[in-house]
C-alpha cells in the first residue's frame, strides 16, 4: 500500500463484477480478479461502486462482494461504495464494510432527489457517525448533486470526509480545492482526465481501465504523479482512446469487453444495461487490440 494512514491513497481499482452465463455473481472469479490486480501493481479495490453494478445486486451480494474482497487482498486495501438512497442505509453499508474489515468507504451525496447543501451535510454526518474514514465522490453528471470545492471544503472541516473522488471533469477544481482544504486528498475520478488531475496534486486514483490493463496504467498514474513527464504523456496518448470510455455512459460494458480481449473474465452486464452497438463494440476492439499490440497489457 501507498500509506497505512491514508488506505485511499494510490491507485484503487472500482472493479468489475464477474458474472457466470445466468448472471449469478462469481465469487470465485472475482476474488481471483482483485488478487490479480494487486500482483499487477495495484493498491486496492473498490467494490460496489457503478462499474460494480452495485445498483442491481441484492442485499445479500453486495454484501458478499465486499467480504470477498477483504479475504482475497485484506482489508486495509479494500474502499467500498456505500451509496443508498438513504442516509441510514449508506451508514449501515458503511458498519457493514467496517465489520468486515475494511479501512475506509466511498460515498456519494444524496441522490434520489436534488440535495441542497443542507441535505448533503446531513447525509455524510450521519455515515461519518459509523466510524471509518469516508470519501466523498463527486458524481455532478449522474446524481445532479454537485461537490462543488466550497462544500467539499466544508464536510472536510466538520470531519465528515478525508478525500474525495472528483468526477466532474473539470480540473480546476484541484487548485481551487487545494486552496480552501490543503489536508483533503484529492483522488482522480475519470480516467480520461488522469494526467492533468495527477500533475495538479491528486493523491490516488480511483480507476476504471486497470481492470484490463493492470501494469501499464499503474506505471502510467506513478509517471504522471512523480512528474515524469517523459514517460507519462506518451502512455497517457496510447491509453487515451480507452481510457475516455470510462466518462461514458456505456463504461461497464466497454471495460468489461476490453478484460475480455485481454484475456481476463469481463463478461455480461446485468439488466438494464444492454450489450454495446456493433460500432461502439468495433471502436474498443480496435483500441484494445491496438495497446495489447503495443505491449501495454
Amino acid at each position: 500500500m501507498t500509506t497505512d494512514l491514508r488506505p485511499w491513497r494510490g491507485v484503487l481499482v472500482a472493479t468489475a463484477l464477474p458474472l457466470n452465463d445466468d448472471l449469478s455473481v462469481n465469487h470465485a472469479k472475482y476474488a481471483e480478479h482483485c488478487a490479480w490486480l494487486v500482483e499487477n501493481g495495484c493498491d486496492g479495490v473498490v467494490p460496489n461502486g457503478s462499474l460494480g453494478e452495485y445498483q442491481v445486486l441484492t442485499p445479500e451480494e453486495r454484501a458478499k462482494v465486499v467480504e470477498t474482497a477483504v479475504a482475497a487482498i485484506g482489508g486495509e486495501r479494500v474502499m467500498p461504495g456505500v451509496a443508498a438512497y438513504g442516509s441510514a442505509e449508506s451508514r449501515r453499508w458503511t458498519e457493514q464494510a467496517r465489520d468486515a474489515g475494511c479501512a475506509s468507504v466511498m460515498l456519494l451525496p444524496p441522490n434520489a432527489y436534488r440535495a441542497d447543501e443542507r441535505a448533503v451535510l446531513a447525509h455524510y454526518a450521519e455515515v461519518a457517525k459509523a466510524g471509518l474514514p469516508v470519501v466523498a465522490y463527486n458524481n455532478p453528471i449522474d446524481t445532479k448533486v454537485d461537490l462543488v470545492p466550497e462544500l467539499l471544503a466544508t464536510l472536510h472541516g466538520e470531519g465528515f470526509i478525508q478525500g474525495v473522488k472528483e468526477f466532474s471533469g473539470d480540473v480546476r477544481r484541484a487548485y481551487r480545492l487545494a486552496e480552501l482544504a490543503p489536508e483533503l486528498d484529492l483522488l482522480i475520478g475519470a480516467d480520461d482526465v488522469l494526467l492533468e488531475l495527477a500533475i495538479a496534486g491528486a493523491k490516488g486514483w480511483v480507476a476504471g481501465y486497470p481492470n484490463a490493463l493492470p501494469k501499464s496504467s499503474v506505471e502510467l498514474y506513478r509517471a504522471a504523479t512523480r512528474g515524469d513527464l517523459d514517460t507519462a504523456l506518451p502512455l497517457y496518448r496510447q491509453l487515451h482512446p480507452l481510457l475516455r470510455w470510462d466518462s461514458k455512459v456505456e463504461f461497464v460494458q466497454a471495460i468489461k469487453l476490453s478484460m475480455d480481449i485481454a484475456g481476463r473474465h469481463g463478461g455480461a452486464c446485468r439488466p438494464p444495461r444492454v450489450p454495446l452497438l456493433p460500432g461502439q463494440e468495433a471502436a474498443v476492439r480496435a483500441a484494445t487490440e491496438k495497446a495489447l499490440a503495443a505491449g501495454l497489457a
